[in-house]
């Protein structure tokens, strides 16, 4: 055996010990690189480093949620939103994509867009109304849990310009904006309320289930140039979400939420009309 091998056995021999002594593995993952399956060892810190962020910011908001302290509960979220919408374009830009930061996204995602809106919702109104209160935070922690899991499993098989069903953080968000509204401006919780919450939050589990078809704008490109208008508009948008953040906010996850179905219907109509067109030239 040569030194350069025994240096190398020695180096391989020491991490080995140095894993038994921590009780932790080294991931490794098999890559697609030059057409060729290769197995390669660690994650990439970036990407993870910000699903890290967007999983803690859904704790802060289950912890907030629990101790009644509303608003920071809903920010919390609408942070956790952020991240999760930076970390995987950070990871397609970077080339810096994989099997483990796409399951660890998810995890993230049931936590801060599954488990945290119901339990937002759930100390805010829903605990007023007993048995049908749980059964609605319920419904839509097994909606987002049933969300995540069918988006998973048709990564790479359905088009990138659409979302099927409404995705976990906008129903997040369109939950916690309303309870928001509600908290900045002093809505008494009662019983009406209370059943319009479970209502919505229900809705909005079940919108991410339905075989609707959601804009995605993950084939917007940020790396090339622009039209000037543009980086206008963005500078708009948040001037108008400056003036009011929970109501904008609630109005445009009403707008995006209500898109999906609108959309689908208008599909549907166009598939049917082909249809009848193409019968009627049969016929002629």
């Amino acid at each position: 055996m040569t030194i350069e091998n025994e240096h190398e056995n020695g180096v391989s021999e020491t991490e080995q010990e140095f894993e038994s002594l921590l009780l932790i593995d080294d991931h490794e993952e098999e890559v697609s690189e030059d057409g060729r399956k290769v197995r390669r060892k660690g994650i990439f810190l970036l990407p993870n480093l910000l699903t890290t962020g967007a999983l803690f910011a859904g704790f802060f908001a289950v912890i907030s949620g629990m101790n009644n302290e509303f608003q920071n509960a809903c920010i919390a979220i609408l942070a956790a939103m952020f991240l999760d919408g930076l970390d995987g374009r950070l990871a397609r830009l970077t080339n810096t994509q994989s099997a483990f930061g796409a399951e660890y996204d998810s995890l993230s995602d049931m936590l801060a867009f599954g488990v945290a809106p119901a339990l937002i919702c759930f100390s805010w109104a829903l605990s007023d109304l007993g048995t049908l209160g749980w059964t609605a935070a319920f419904f839509y922690v097994a909606c987002a849990a049933l969300r995540l899991a069918r988006f998973n499993v048709q990564l790479g098989t359905v088009s990138k310009r659409f979302f099927v069903g409404l995705s976990s953080p906008a129903a997040g968000g369109l939950v916690v904006s309303m309870v928001w509204v509600c908290v900045r401006y002093d809505v008494e919780v009662t019983a009406p309320i209370s059943v319009l919450t479970a209502i919505l939050t229900m809705i909005a589990g079940l919108l991410m289930v339905l075989n609707v078809h959601y804009f995605s704008f993950k084939d917007m490109d940020f790396k090339n140039r622009v039209p000037f208008f543009v980086i206008l508009m963005v500078i708009l948008l948040f001037v108008i979400v400056s003036w009011d953040p929970p109501v904008v906010l609630f109005v445009i996850a009403i707008i995006y939420a209500l898109s999906g179905p609108v959309l689908t219907f208008y599909q549907y109509r166009k598939k049917k009309s082909k249809k009848v067109d193409a019968i009627d030239e049969g016929a002629s």
